[in-house]
């Protein structure tokens, strides 16, 4: 197999720790991968005035695939500033968000639309600010290739797929992705095809997430469910993403964030930027080592200190 250049980018936080962790857990693997830094986040901006530079790109552009830290992301309207993770997500058209939950007896996977819905940036205010106007987009090409490939994750796992909509209240915008859902899923007959309203998934996953394989569903309902999905498996320290589309290159990232409170301590959990970086060994074609890497992450606790718990995973990685 030819080698694999990796971009890599810190951002923000505590990026600047897991992912250098990170790195490190993939050099252990021995595997032809080569690896590249890049900026991009708050701090960037702060500094050039860009959170993800031409130049960011450019790199991004000569990979094959990026692991991401963090991005800080500010509270309030920040003039100039726009979200790099956002941006990779559309420079790269990576269509699909794919959000794995697995401990405590869990193990599903939430597919989620990460280019529309009600992060499609049509925000606009009215009546001299006294009013916000958010407009909703969903679309039939979106709706349908995420469902395809929630389909072909199901088809890798137990077979069962779940589409997670509100079409009895939202009829125009969640009653187009259902029924696009439905049509597409109509050709994977050996797949087990159900549908829940959203309030009804979030109660069935708090009651009892086992029965769950793959779940699809548009964007911010995929959002909100995949982090409370990580609150049953072991919170946000486990929870890796994988952005992907039809291309070769995808961004994947621990979804914990920059966490400043904590930054410079050493003391953050490695543990999701080393299973995203699985799910990038995955992409590329390394399965073996990122099934290897996956079963030793989940099986080593935090000990309060990222150099420790990155030391003790390598250490188990030649006995996986």
């Amino acid at each position: 197999m030819s080698g694999h250049l990796i971009t890599l980018i810190n951002g923000d936080g505590i990026g600047k720790e897991v992912i250098p962790a990170a790195r490190r857990v993939l050099e252990a693997l021995d595997l032809p991968l080569t690896f590249q830094d890049a900026d991009a986040g708050f701090g960037t901006f702060e500094r050039s005035g860009d959170a993800l530079p031409p130049e960011t790109i450019r790199l991004c552009e000569a990979s094959d695939s990026i692991l991401f830290g963090a991005a800080q992301s500010p509270l309030s309207k920040v003039a100039g500033y726009r979200s790099p993770i956002l941006r990779l997500r559309q420079h790269f058209d990576l269509f699909a968000n794919l959000r794995p939950a697995v401990g405590n007896g869990v193990d599903l996977l939430i597919v989620r639309e990460n280019t529309e819905g009600m992060y499609s940036g049509r925000e606009r205010l009215e009546d001299g600010g006294a009013t916000a106007i958010l407009e909703r987009v969903i679309t039939a090409r979106a709706s349908e290739r995420i469902t395809r490939a929630a389909c072909e994750q199901a088809q890798r796992r137990r077979r069962k797929l779940t589409i997670v909509h509100k079409a009895n209240v939202l009829k125009e915008t969640c009653g187009l992705f259902r029924q696009t859902a439905l049509m597409v899923t109509s050709a994977y007959p050996d797949l087990a095809v159900d549908e829940l309203l959203v309030d009804t998934a979030a109660l069935k996953l708090v009651q009892d997430a086992r029965p769950f394989d793959v779940l699809v569903t548009t964007n911010l309902f995929g959002d909100i469910l995949s982090d409370l999905a990580a609150g049953l498996t072991g919170g946000l320290g486990l929870a890796a993403s994988a952005n992907v589309g039809s291309g070769q290159i995808g961004v994947f990232e621990p979804v914990h964030g920059s966490a400043p409170d904590i930054a410079g301590q050493g003391t953050a959990d490695p543990r999701a930027a080393i299973l995203s970086a699985a799910l990038l060994l995955d992409h590329l074609g390394y399965a073996d080592q990122a099934a290897r890497v996956r079963a030793v992450t989940y099986a080593t606790p935090h000990t309060g200190s990222t150099a420790a718990t990155t030391a003790g995973i390598i250490a188990a990685l030649p006995t996986a």
